[in-house]
C-alpha cells in the first residue's frame, strides 16, 4: 500500500485507508485498515469518532490492527466519558478547576481511568456501534451493529446488543488456533496477493505453510 493513499477505490470518496488520514500520534492503524462514512467526510474519523480522547491528560491510545473493516458511525469512548464513581458526585469539578480553585494538576481525578483501546487484526466492526475505554477486542472478531462494546471480545467471536455479548464463534477452536499461529495479516503485500483465492474461499488448508516472499 502507498503510505501516502488515502482512497483504496477510484471515485469513491466514502472510504478511505485509516492510516493516510489519522495524524494523532496516539492513534496506531495497521496497513489497509479502512473506514468507510456516508454521511461525513471519512477523513474526518479522528474528530468524529475517536470521542473524549484528550491528549493532555491521560495519554491513553486506540490501537487498531490491518485489514480492520470499519463502519460509518463507529464510536471510540475514552476515560474522559467516564466521570468517576469513586467520588460522592459525578459532576466532574476538578475539570473547572478555575471556579472551584482546584489545582490543575487533579484533573484527572474527574473520570475513572479505564485505558487504552486495542483492536486487533482482520476486526469488523459494524454500524454506529460503540467501544467503550479500555477494551481489548482480538483479532478476526466481528461487532455487530450498534453494538455497546463494555468488555474484552475473544478472538473470531461475534458480539451484539447493548451491552455486547457473545453470539457465536465464526469457527470451531481448532481453526482459530490455526488461524491466530498463521497471522497471515503480517505476510507481505505480494503473499497476500498471491494466496487470496485461498483466503478468500476459507481453504485454511492451503494456508497453513505459505511460503512468504
Amino acid at each position: 500500500m502507498p503510505t501516502n493513499q488515502i482512497y483504496p477505490r477510484s471515485g469513491d470518496t466514502q472510504t478511505v485507508y485509516l492510516r493516510s488520514v489519522v495524524q494523532n500520534p496516539n492513534i496506531q492503524i495497521g496497513e489497509y485498515t479502512m473506514y468507510n462514512d456516508f454521511v461525513h467526510d471519512p477523513r474526518e474519523f479522528e474528530k468524529r469518532c475517536v470521542l473524549y480522547h484528550y491528549p493532555i491528560v491521560n495519554h491513553d491510545h486506540l490501537i487498531i490492527g490491518k485489514y480492520g473493516s470499519i463502519a460509518c458511525g463507529a464510536r471510540f469512548l475514552f476515560t474522559s466519558a467516564h466521570h468517576t464513581m469513586r467520588s460522592l458526585s459525578t459532576y466532574p469539578f476538578p475539570i473547572f478547576y478555575e471556579e472551584w480553585e482546584l489545582p490543575l494538576e487533579e484533573i484527572t481525578q474527574a473520570w475513572d481511568h479505564r485505558g487504552d483501546i486495542v483492536i486487533g487484526n482482520d476486526v469488523w466492526i459494524g454500524y454506529e456501534s460503540v467501544v467503550l475505554a479500555g477494551v481489548h477486542i482480538g483479532d478476526g472478531a466481528i461487532i455487530g451493529t450498534r453494538a455497546v462494546v463494555t468488555k474484552d471480545v475473544e478472538p473470531y467471536t461475534i458480539v451484539g446488543g447493548v451491552p455486547a455479548k457473545p453470539i457465536r464463534k465464526r469457527f470451531d477452536d481448532e481453526t482459530i488456533k490455526k488461524l491466530l499461529a498463521l497471522k497471515w495479516w503480517d505476510w507481505p503485500h505480494e503473499t497476500v496477493k498471491r494466496q487470496l483465492p485461498q483466503i478468500m474461499r476459507g481453504d485454511l488448508e492451503h494456508l497453513e505453510n505459505p511460503k512468504v516472499s
